[in-house]
């Protein structure tokens, strides 16, 4: 357990640090090459006009990790929720309470919001992560999907409607 951690609001001068942690995410999920965030882009989305998610950090002397996170929506609960979009701990860090540490806060920013849940996605390869989930007595939503829609499809869908024929 890190004795001296602390868990702080993520301000623009983190920029970089978000970018960094990104990139460590990506490369830990074999996805590195897939990474297209830029620090301008990440200054506008996270702290623009209109920002579209928040980002806590977890730091001792140094940064250890950090959680981007956005609010949902639960139509079945008319009420808000929080849906954790990305977790990262630093690997030498693993295994110390940081990532318990991020989620614990994380747990405490919905309800201090009102929002009834807190939901993420993990890669199914990832083992320690999901031992970790269950640990934290989270449970598993085996009977739901996920779908996206992006880059060329998304652009396809949203001028054709899907159809070819309109």
């Amino acid at each position: 357990m890190v004795s001296d951690l602390k868990i702080r609001t993520a301000v623009v001068d983190d920029v970089a640090l978000i970018l960094q942690f990104v990139q460590g995410l990506a490369d830990y999920e074999k996805l590195g090459h897939k990474v297209v965030a830029t620090e301008d882009k990440l200054r506008q989305s996270l702290f623009g006009d209109n920002p579209s998610a928040e980002v806590l950090i977890a730091e001792t002397d140094r940064p250890l990790g950090f959680a981007l996170f956005h609010h949902n929506y639960s139509t079945f609960r008319a009420s808000p929720g929080i849906f954790l979009e990305d977790l990262f701990v630093l690997p030498e860090s693993r295994g110390l309470g940081v990532g318990r540490a991020l989620l614990a806060r994380l747990a405490s920013v919905c309800l201090e919001r009102g929002c009834e849940r807190l939901d993420w996605v993990v890669l199914d390869w990832n083992e320690p992560a999901i031992e970790f989930y269950y640990s934290l007595g989270a449970k598993s939503l085996d009977d739901w999907c996920t779908f996206r829609l992006s880059d060329k499809a998304l652009q396809n869908f949203a001028v054709s409607g899907g159809a070819d024929d309109w």
